[in-house]
């Protein structure tokens, strides 16, 4: 059964740093594209970065670009998102998605509509004082 777990969030003051993680199981994370969505209370899902799982291609909001980076282990089957610099409108619960579809050619598109088939439970991360 394929199943995405999400880890590594907390409280973070502003300014500061937080690598979440998105651990699979029941499949082989290096054959899959994988993206971090994230959601704040009252405001819709937003699709925050993505890595295929062909060439290692990636995508990143605008609102995150210079400031978040996507990684993968394929040996511990996990994927990161190191968030750096983080603001206030960071705050929301992040969660990570899989699909085995992700290319070069389709991964903005695939980020703007959510379309992956397996998705996490979520995990919080909150930037306060």
């Amino acid at each position: 059964q394929l199943q995405l777990v999400e880890s590594g969030g907390g409280l973070v003051q502003p300014g500061g740093s937080l690598r979440v993680s998105c651990a699979a199981s029941g499949f082989t994370l290096n054959y899959y594209g994988i993206g971090w969505f994230r959601q704040a209370p009252g405001k819709e899902r937003e699709g925050v970065s993505c890595i295929s799982s062909s060439d290692g291609t990636t995508y990143y909001a605008a609102s995150v670009k210079g400031r978040f980076t996507i990684s993968r282990d394929n040996a511990k089957n996990t994927v990161y998102l190191q968030m750096n610099s983080l603001k206030p409108e960071d705050t929301a619960v992040y969660y990570c998605a899989a699909d085995p579809r992700i290319t070069r050619d389709n991964i903005v598109t695939k980020m703007r509509t959510a379309d992956f088939g397996s998705w996490g439970q979520g995990t919080q991360v909150t930037v306060s004082l």
